[in-house]
């Protein structure tokens, strides 16, 4: 049972009124935030991409749809994933709302992994998603945009990931003991396990959104976020954070949205 403080309802408005402020305060970042975005330099992209989609055979300038903007969700699924990111699969339950809006505000979107086009379809078909969704198998795209690592970068180089270097990791020997009273599972053991991955597999692919413009006919990338910077795309947990207990999240609670109530 949670205690918590109570008040009366005029204590609550002097309460809620000096929120406000920060607020309005966190609004007018946002908006000085969304204004430096758009004045990054602009990166013309000379590299030939190639993605598979389910019309075919495209080009990075092909996936804008006849628009001059495009949104790029990195969607958490490897070639070895069994399964989509759980993660990045709750946050996908909203791309094909707002995707039609963005279509019609000369923004074309779509979610790219390196999983292979039939796993990709497979899994939208499962979850009900008609948003664009393209495979960037044999493409050096994920990598180049910093979502996806080698094991050499794992373990020996360190991967670079949000703009940070993380130190390489060990690699377990193939005979190590195994721990006789193993801790309960981390959330990354269990994100991995939902995808039918080990942790280090799993870790190799990250979350991102990258965006890019088209311009005289040439492709410019404009801006890429990760981690924690995809929290404000993530409709779930703006509203979690006006709920009375807000995200409440002491474990691995998440799960796919066809999951939920399955013991």
């Amino acid at each position: 049972m949670t205690s918590h403080a109570t008040g009366s309802r005029d204590e609550w408005l002097a309460a809620r009124l000096e929120l406000l402020q920060t607020e309005k305060t966190l609004t007018r970042m946002s908006d000085e935030a969304a204004r430096q975005r758009q004045a990054l330099p602009w990166v013309r992209i000379d590299k030939d991409y190639r993605f598979d989609t389910r019309d075919g055979p495209a080009s990075l300038a092909e996936l804008f749809a006849g628009r001059t903007q495009l949104i790029v969700y990195h969607f958490m699924f490897g070639p070895d994933y069994r399964a989509g990111c759980p993660s990045c699969s709750a946050i996908a339950d909203g791309f094909d709302g707002i995707a039609v809006h963005l279509q019609n505000h000369d923004v074309a979107f779509a979610a790219v992994s390196r999983a292979p086009l039939a796993h990709l379809v497979a899994y939208a078909t499962r979850m009900g998603w008609t948003f664009p969704w393209v495979s960037s198998n044999g493409s050096d795209f994920n990598y180049d945009f910093g979502v996806a690592f080698t094991e050499a970068q794992q373990y020996e180089i360190g991967i670079a990931y949000n703009y940070r270097q993380e130190p390489a990791k060990v690699r377990l020997a193939a005979n190590a003991s195994a721990d006789p009273a193993p801790a309960a599972p981390s959330g990354p053991e269990i994100a991995a396990a939902m995808t039918g991955t080990d942790v280090a597999t799993y870790a190799r692919e990250r979350p991102g959104v990258s965006a890019f413009a088209l311009q005289d006919g040439a492709v410019h990338h404009t801006y890429s976020t990760f981690s924690r910077g995809l929290d404000d795309l993530w409709g779930m947990y703006k509203w979690l954070d006006r709920a009375p207990k807000g995200r409440n999240e002491p474990g691995m609670w998440l799960r796919r949205r066809d999951e939920y109530g399955v013991a």
